[in-house]
């Protein structure tokens, strides 16, 4: 059983962006506190009424997020 959602977070023109690879779960927000509330909420609204071990997640995962950063030139 995966103990945890990973999430990758991308800084766009305007916004941040963050997108989960273990679910089909999007959002974005102006500032990472902003993302990260809207993150967790999100997924929650997803798994809803879902039975996380048929999905092949512990009964509490954790999110992880990851952020991508581009190179200094």
């Amino acid at each position: 059983m995966k103990r945890t959602i990973q999430v990758r977070i991308t800084k766009g023109e305007h916004q941040f962006v963050a997108e989960c690879l273990d679910l089909p779960v999007v959002t974005q927000a102006t500032s990472l506190d902003d993302l990260a509330v809207n993150i967790r909420e999100a997924i929650s609204l997803h798994l809803e009424g879902e039975d996380l071990a048929e999905l092949g997640f512990a009964a509490d995962p954790t999110i992880l997020a990851t952020m991508e950063l581009q190179a200094v030139a």
